[in-house]
């Protein structure tokens, strides 16, 4: 016998269900931690200060400006002594990034060295001066720079970002030939294991000199990070 007790009861438990399944959906539905948003952020992870993550946010988003005008030598002399150390910065570069290292001078020009562990990727690469399969890379390009601001730095300016240590790695030549002067938004290292410190080195060197990113630049490093979101900037 249908009681009115029992038409109560009925209504309870359908409203419990119904509360329940709606719970299950917006659990479902709800990004975890690291999962990119549709801008290329990180949607349940918050940017730390000091990592690279946050540091994005303080890089300026503009435009690529036109290349009119660029010029390798618009940065100075290749690979000047800019350390007064009497080596030339691409000798530092290969010294401390090669192993086994032998000198054709004893102290300045490499002769002879191992890039082990290719950073772009992740192979061994032998270094012999005159045949070499090793380049010294621009993190972020000369070319790239010039269309996001470095046409209007002064000469001094670009000559210290043409020799500046924390823009510059020993790299698998092929591999850099490959990336020409492309931005994070266009090039990542095939070396998956190395994109989130790559990321972060240029996400670093475009602080320290104020070059700005365009967006999809931008949303790129941010997508990167997002999976690393503790990285520091180097």
């Amino acid at each position: 016998m249908f009681t009115q007790r029992t038409y109560r009861t009925n209504r309870r438990t359908a409203a419990a269900v119904v509360l329940a399944a709606t719970a299950l959906a917006a659990t479902a539905c709800s990004p975890g931690p690291g999962t990119p948003d549709a801008d290329g952020g990180s949607g349940g992870t918050s940017a730390a200060r000091g990592t690279a993550l946050a540091a994005v946010d303080t890089l300026t988003v503009k435009g690529r400006a036109p290349k009119t005008g660029y010029e390798r030598e618009k940065f100075g002399r290749a690979w000047a002594d800019v350390d007064g150390n009497g080596c030339g910065t691409r000798d530092d570069i290969l010294k401390r990034d090669l192993s086994g290292v032998r000198f054709t001078d004893g102290r300045c020009k490499v002769a002879s060295g191992t890039l082990a562990d290719d950073p772009y990727t992740g192979g061994t690469v032998s270094y012999v001066r005159g045949r070499s399969k090793v380049d010294i890379d621009h993190v972020v390009a000369l070319s790239d720079a010039w269309q996001k601001g470095a046409q209007k730095w002064d000469g001094e300016t670009r000559r210290r970002f043409a020799n500046d240590p924390l823009n510059l790695l020993a790299v698998d030549a092929s591999a850099n030939r490959r990336k020409s002067d492309g931005d994070a938004a266009t090039w990542l290292p095939p070396n998956r294991a190395y994109r989130c410190t790559y990321v972060a080195r240029q996400v670093a060197v475009k602080k320290k000199y104020g070059v700005w990113v365009t967006p999809g630049e931008r949303d790129a490093m941010k997508r990167v990070l997002g999976g690393c979101p503790q990285q520091e900037l180097p």
